[in-house]
């Protein structure tokens, strides 16, 4: 088809033959977008990857520095809680109650049993914070380790002290040795009844009262009565447990020897059950002394034919209490008597006696043992 004149072409604008010039491919200028974001500098605000990192890398660091300095810290620690202490020579440590840790820890060191308090007490409270140490004294072998000390006072196995008394004291002596011991702490009670406490040898540690050790030998008391009461004879001529104290009493003071104890008992069961007088000597002086040591002389004619509640000489049956504390075997020896004819015995010279079934006998017998007295006087 030809073109004419009434057919005209149309227009274009400048800016738009602009635009139809460029082509689909993007406008360098719309390419704002760096090749590599992280060739910034380390110190370009914009670069929080390249800083995180470094933060990242820095504090991995101080915590490596902190676990090292703690893990050779603990090392150290136990080297020194393990290793031999500083004590060249055993020796008591003291451990009161009520004593804390800390304090504990500082008499160790200050005694020079250890050489580091802070350890001793810091590896305590982590390694065992359960483990309480108990009051007591004890002894520290020599270059014992904390470790070894830990243990010690864990295990409270303290240093026992012993007091003893002896068979035939009465209460008032025992009272003198309990007031006397160094160890034992607290005032006096009163003085016990006579014949409740045991004579035996006690086990105690430093810090016991003396009411507490006291209280110890009468319950020891009650327990050995009690139980040989239960396993007496048949047929014996005491009916309680109070009266067969005070003959044990009484055949305690009349002899030393343990094998007598037995046969001198038999004798005083002999005469009870024939309604004898027991005739002791013993217990005339007790009424004189009221146990409050002893006579110092020999007994006077006056004092044997002066009637007293103590003078077996001037009273049917026992007196009214026991004259000492007796022990565990004058104590069976009463409530299990041997069977024998025996009423008399009398001293022998030896620091025995010597027994005998008639009068006549006990005479004779009687009449030696002056001889070898005023042998002993010249």
């Amino acid at each position: 088809m030809s073109n004419t004149p009434d057919d005209p072409k149309p227009e274009v604008s400048a800016e738009a033959e602009a635009h139809d010039g460029v082509t689909s491919e993007e406008s360098p200028a719309d390419d704002k977008t760096p090749a590599d974001a992280d060739d910034r500098a380390p110190g370009d605000p914009k670069s929080p990857r390249r800083w995180l990192r470094w933060a990242l890398i820095f504090g991995l660091a101080g915590i490596l520095v902190v676990a090292g300095t703690a893990v050779g810290a603990f090392y150290y620690a136990k080297d020194q809680f393990e290793r031999e202490g500083p004590a060249e020579a055993a020796s008591v440590f003291l451990l009161e109650r009520g004593t804390g840790l800390n304090k504990a820890a500082a008499q160790l060191e200050g005694q020079g049993l250890i050489t580091d308090a802070l350890i001793f007490r810091i590896a305590l409270q982590v390694v065992d914070r359960e483990a309480t140490l108990k009051a007591g004294e004890y002894l520290v072998p020599a270059n014992a380790s904390m470790a070894d000390i830990a243990n010690i006072l864990r295990e409270g196995k303290s240093i026992l002290h012993k007091l003893t008394l002896a068979e035939g004291l009465t209460s008032w002596e025992a009272m003198q040795i309990i007031a006397a011991d160094p160890v034992l702490i607290g005032e006096m009670p009163d003085v016990p009844a006579e014949g409740a406490l045991l004579p035996e040898t006690y086990l105690f540690t430093r810090g016991t009262s003396r009411a507490d050790i006291i209280a110890q030998m009468k319950a020891a008391h009650v327990e050995v009565v009690e139980r040989l009461w239960d396993q007496r004879a048949e047929n014996l001529p005491i009916t309680s447990i109070e009266e067969a104290v005070v003959l044990a009493s009484i055949v305690e003071k009349e002899t030393g020897v343990a094998a007598e104890r037995p046969r001198v008992a038999a004798v005083f069961i002999n005469r009870l059950r024939r309604g004898m007088r027991l005739q002791s000597d013993p217990t005339i002086i007790y009424g004189i002394t009221k146990g409050q040591g002893p006579l110092g002389r020999p007994i006077r004619r006056s004092e044997i034919d002066r009637k007293t509640a103590y003078n077996t000489y001037q009273i049917d049956g026992l007196p009214p209490a026991p004259i000492a504390n007796p022990g565990e075997a004058s104590i069976a020896a009463v409530l299990n008597p041997p069977t024998t004819s025996d009423l008399y015995f009398v001293a022998d010279g030896t620091g025995g006696h010597v027994f005998s079934k008639t009068l006549a006998e006990h005479n004779r017998n009687v009449a030696k043992w002056r001889r070898i007295e005023r042998s002993r006087r010249q």
